[in-house]
């Protein structure tokens, strides 16, 4: 009879061990995403100007991959990649406004099957049918498969750019709002905060992404708090080096030559004023979220990553915006700090692009990488081990950043060293050398001392084009074959979406 005592003692006693050991053996993750974040808007990136102390520090802890890119430099494209690990064509998201099909296997679905606590707080933009986008139908995200596997806390919105007094939904499609003389970004990260504190309580490993809305556009002083865009009042901001009075033809949008002289160029100091006083605000919440990660015991068992979605041109090389293969556009902040794992303040140039995260991530927390991801697992780099990497990275401009235009399409593949990239429309190609020519202005096609060089980019691009079924159409080709009359993403180069 004592001995069965003992023994179911034992059982009972050994329950709560085995959560904590499942706990140590997968770690908690806080992912924390910006929207339109270039990766050299940091002290620690050499920027004279940017005073971003608790980013600065986050890179001296973690690993920062300084070549990483983003697949389709462009809001919903990037984030449906970084949720299914698959190409720009895989996932159909070739613009836009578009509504992400839901049965395909996600990251989600992965985090809530292995007993993850899930938390999302703040943009999603995978669920966008129309333009309206205060409007509840467009930016409400049922509960259901269109959540992508994050069945726990959800306070989110499909999207929005207005960062003052703003709303998110749960679970009921009523806008619940932060509250007059808010700002959103504050209020996400001292939601995550709480979130935290409850998640850290549960016997279970939790999964937090945390995805905001700054430093997006409108740049107006009126979209920051008065603290921030005070911080750079006096600071004087000009005219990229690369500036050109003539905008680049190829651009999907402001690409009138009259309003580029009277309205971009004399506004873009000023825009870059308040895109500054924005990155400066991420930059205190960062530190803020450190000090709570710290304070509840999570350091040693939580992977923190801090990422942006994609970048901005800001006048460089004739453009404004996003979705183009320059750097500026296409570079992306991706730091991983995992304390007592990951050597601090180590840069790992390997070509990282977007479909390679999730089954990196999934990688470093010993969790299933599921059978469709085309990205490459690169968690061993992060943990100081050599593996495979990848040659290049693979880029895709499907097309207008929102409309159904065509003549902006390209392709591109970016290494270490060089990026190249060529137009559909006219079949215009570029090959800039990255190292020695970092604003990329001198188009190299033509020399032939990088004849060698650009066939060898040429034949990397149409194999990655052939192994994903790229077929490089015009942008309305996929409207009506990918994409229903409804926005609906119902196929992708992969043929028609299961049920």
């Amino acid at each position: 009879m004592r001995e069965n005592i003992i023994i179911g003692l034992t059982l009972i006693t050994a329950l709560p061990m085995a959560a904590r050991e499942k706990q140590q053996k997968h770690p908690n993750l806080i992912f924390v995403i910006t929207d339109q974040l270039r990766n050299d808007v940091f002290g620690c990136r050499g920027d004279e100007i940017a005073r971003t102390p608790n980013i600065d520090r986050f890179k001296s802890e973690s690993a920062d991959f300084t070549n990483a890119v983003a697949v389709t430099p462009v809001s919903a494209a990037a984030r449906a990649s970084l949720f299914t690990g698959k190409y720009t064509s895989s996932t159909g998201m070739v613009i836009n406004e578009l509504r992400l099909n839901p049965n395909q296997r996600a990251w989600g679905h992965v985090l809530t099957e292995n007993g993850y606590n899930t938390s999302y707080i703040g943009k999603w933009h995978l669920y966008g049918t129309c333009s309206e986008h205060h409007q509840d139908e467009c930016a409400f995200i049922p509960k259901g498969p269109d959540r992508l596997g994050f069945d726990g806390e959800w306070k989110a919105y499909n999207f929005h750019h207005n960062n003052m007094n703003s709303y998110y939904y749960e679970d009921k499609k009523e806008k619940i709002y932060y509250g007059e003389g808010t700002y959103e970004p504050e209020e996400q990260f001292k939601m995550a905060g709480c979130s935290l504190e409850r998640l850290c309580k549960e016997k279970k490993p939790f999964a937090l992404f945390l995805s905001i809305g700054v430093p997006h556009d409108p740049w107006t002083k009126d979209n920051v708090p008065e603290k921030y865009y005070n911080r750079y009042k006096e600071v004087p901001f000009i005219l990229p080096s690369n500036w050109s009075d003539v905008p680049d033809k190829y651009m999907d949008r402001n690409a009138n030559p009259v309003k580029w002289i009277t309205y971009w160029k004399q506004n873009i100091p000023e825009m870059k004023r308040v895109y500054y006083s924005m990155v400066s605000s991420i930059d205190d919440y960062m530190g803020e979220l450190m000090d709570k990660v710290s304070k509840l015991g999570l350091d040693e068992n939580t992977i923190i990553v801090f990422f942006s979605d994609h970048g901005e041109m800001f006048g460089e090389n004739g453009r404004i915006f996003k979705m183009i293969f320059y750097d500026s556009a296409a570079k992306v902040p991706f730091m991983i700090r995992w304390k007592g794992k990951i050597l601090p303040g180590q840069e790992i140039e390997a070509c990282l692009n977007t479909p390679d995260i999730m089954p990196t991530l999934l990688g470093m927390m010993q969790l299933p990488i599921p059978e469709a991801v085309e990205g490459m697992d690169l968690s061993p780099l992060a943990l100081g081990r050599k593996c495979k990497e990848p040659d290049f990275a693979f880029m895709q401009g499907m097309g207008h950043t929102f409309q159904w235009k065509d003549g902006h399409e390209w392709r591109s593949v970016r290494d270490k060293q060089y990026t190249y990239a060529k137009y559909l429309v006219d079949g215009k190609e570029f090959l800039f050398d990255n190292i020695n020519d970092p604003k990329q202005t001198r188009n190299l096609v033509a020399e032939p001392k990088f004849a060698r060089t650009l066939i060898e980019k040429r034949e990397q691009m149409a194999f990655k084009m052939k192994e994903l079924n790229d077929k490089f159409k015009p942008c309305s080709w996929y409207r009506g074959r990918w994409v229903d009359e409804n926005r609906c993403i119902q196929a992708s180069a992969k043929g028609y979406f299961g049920r």
